[in-house]
């Protein structure tokens, strides 16, 4: 999957976890795009089976949909973690950065951030 395939689908995630329902007005309002913008990407999340549209317009992650948005989203959050309180990067840049890293990063660099943010920081992994 592509990182902006990715990103839609961390923002759906967290958009149904702020207001228990997510439309594609939106993730357009979040991500500042157009809605045509998201309904071409939406129609793609869609066949590729990532999420469902239900009547009335709802989107709604499929099984698959939701445990790729909650990995990408446990990366934004461990990396994002990492980045402050080990390296002291401010919370906004550090946010910003994790954003792009966690698209590329390894799963080996990764996994030994965790590993770092855990034993440092055992109950701040699971925050943000």
């Amino acid at each position: 999957m592509q990182e902006s395939g990715e990103n839609y689908l961390e923002t759906i995630l967290l958009l149904k976890q702020k207001q228990g329902f997510v439309r594609s007005i939106d993730v357009a309002n979040a991500l500042n795009y157009t809605k045509p913008s998201i309904s071409r990407a939406i129609s793609i999340l869609k066949k590729s089976g990532y999420v469902r549209i239900e009547d009335g317009g709802n989107i709604v992650l499929t099984d698959t949909g939701q445990a790729t948005a909650e990995r990408i989203y446990e990366r934004h959050r461990i990396i994002t973690r990492y980045l402050t309180l080990l390296l002291g990067v401010e919370q906004t840049v550090a946010d910003q950065d994790a954003c792009r890293i966690e698209h590329v990063i390894s799963q080996q660099t990764f996994a030994r951030m965790k590993e770092q943010v855990d034993s440092h920081h055992p109950d701040d992994s699971r925050r943000m």
